[in-house]
């Protein structure tokens, strides 16, 4: 059974910064593409960044570039998304996904498994 699962959500004030993670199972771990994807208030869904099966590719959305940073360790089946510089429009609801592929895409219909979410809330 394939799960994923974030944590490391929460409130923090603009400018400030998190780390979530998303612990994976059910899948082998190391030949996917893990990606993030968040989902503001009233908003579709919006790609925010993915990283190849060896970590030796990154993809970010223009949006978080330079201040956001995906990473995974293998040996754990671990990703991890960390923010800095938070806005209030970062504010959303952030989920960890899979792909079944070593290859990165912004796509989210490319990708196979879903996490539950975890709300990110920036107070200005």
């Amino acid at each position: 059974q394939v799960q994923l699962v974030e944590s490391g959500g929460g409130l923090v004030q603009a400018g400030g910064s998190l780390r979530l993670s998303c612990a994976a199972s059910g899948f082998t771990f190391s030949t996917n593409t893990m990606g993030w994807f968040r989902q503001a208030p009233g908003k579709e869904r919006e790609f925010v960044a993915a990283i190849n099966w060896n970590g030796g590719v990154t993809t970010y959305a223009d949006a978080v570039k330079g201040l956001f940073t995906i990473s995974r360790d293998n040996a754990k089946s671990a990703v991890y998304l960390e923010m800095n510089n938070l806005k209030s429009e970062d504010t959303a609801v952030y989920y960890c996904t899979a792909r079944r592929s070593r290859y990165t895409s912004t796509d989210e219909s490319r990708y196979d498994y879903w996490g539950q979410g975890t709300q990110v809330t920036v107070s200005s």
